[in-house]
């Protein structure tokens, strides 16, 4: 690692020493940062995991671009490359080398990196590692697990746990009420909601994402579960462990989603239904029945001009009746 006018660096040989791949090129190259192909300058590193670009990678002038054995040639013709057999993959853990060589440029004071705007109520539990962020606000029985880090504002509730080496990003609310009410006549009668909420291991939310706490059991956030921005999961929810969901999915109460799923962005899975391990949501679809086998499953109108779109839209409304017809056309006898 070198450190110069405030900005790390590494050596391509660094590189290939920590992630491994195989590097064709110059290992003492001194990269300064990571860029995108056609950003990229020639102290910088980029990567290219699809064919389709291969122009832009040609035209790239990074000192050094991660591909895979398919885009090897290519990247040859055109100056230094590591090959690796997942090329995004690379890159991803690249992203992480990388912070932790500005950290270590910059290294926390103190054992325990409270901020001194933080609020931690004195019946909260934080690990000695964990990071809280300024205005953060941390209330009675809340556990902060090892290595995790709440960036700026993050609320955590009562009794709401999170676990080891979770990164919770600016504004997220964890444990505030669920959307509990019953009806009254004219008006409605708070539900208190007695559960907490509970997150594994790895995970990490998005900025301004709210997950409420349970009715009666707990919200649960399984290991490895990864949340974007502005996510709404309700009470009772359960998120099976490493699932990933894009921003601005709403989830409502009690629904139970299974491992390894993705939920495209804009989503909505409706209340109290089961979705399968291994189910990938198409964005913006909305979810309103369960689902028992893996796969891909998309459900929303594609977008038109609006005069067609509403000639579509009035025929869809007609195929319930169009449906009734030809049924009963195939119930007559056959001449």
């Amino acid at each position: 690692m070198y450190v110069g006018a405030g900005v790390s660096e590494l050596r391509l040989a660094a590189i290939v020493a920590a992630l491994g791949g195989e590097l064709h090129g110059d290992g003492d190259q001194r990269i300064t940062g990571l860029a995108p192909l056609e950003a990229a300058t020639a102290q910088q590193i980029s990567f290219v995991s699809n064919p389709r670009y291969q122009q832009q990678l040609a035209g790239s002038k990074a000192a050094c671009v991660i591909v895979g054995p398919a885009l090897q040639d290519a990247a040859l013709r055109r100056g230094s490359c590591i090959v690796t057999d997942q090329p995004y993959l690379y890159f991803a853990r690249l992203t992480q080398l990388w912070r932790a060589t500005l950290r270590a440029t910059r290294p926390l004071r103190g054992a325990t990196a409270i901020h001194a705007s933080a609020v931690v109520d004195p019946e909260a539990t934080i690990h000695p590692s964990a990071r809280i962020g300024a205005l953060c606000v941390i209330e009675r029985g809340a556990q902060i697990g090892a290595g995790s880090e709440l960036r700026a504002r993050v609320t955590v509730g009562e009794d709401c746990v999170v676990g080891a080496r979770c990164l919770v990003h600016s504004g997220v609310v964890i444990g505030a009420d669920g959307f509990g009410f019953a009806p009254d006549g004219e008006r409605w009668e708070k539900i208190e909601q007695l559960g907490a909420v509970r997150i594994g291991d790895d995970v990490e939310i998005g900025a301004n994402t709210c997950i409420d706490r349970g009715a009666l059991q707990d919200t649960i956030i399984e290991d490895g579960v990864k949340l974007d921005n502005l996510i709404q999961v309700g009470h009772n929810v359960r998120i099976g462990r490493n699932t990933a969901v894009a921003g601005c999915v709403g989830i409502a109460g009690s629904a139970t989603i299974g491992a390894q799923c993705t939920i495209g962005g804009g989503a909505v899975v409706l209340g109290h239904l089961q979705i399968a391990d291994h189910v990938h949501i198409s964005a913006a679809t909305v979810v309103s029945k369960s689902i028992k086998k893996p796969g891909q499953y998309t459900g929303f109108f594609p977008l038109d001009d609006n005069a067609a779109w509403e000639r579509n839209a009035a025929t869809v409304k007609q195929l319930h009746s169009l449906r009734d017809r030809i049924k009963k056309l195939e119930s007559e006898p056959q001449p």
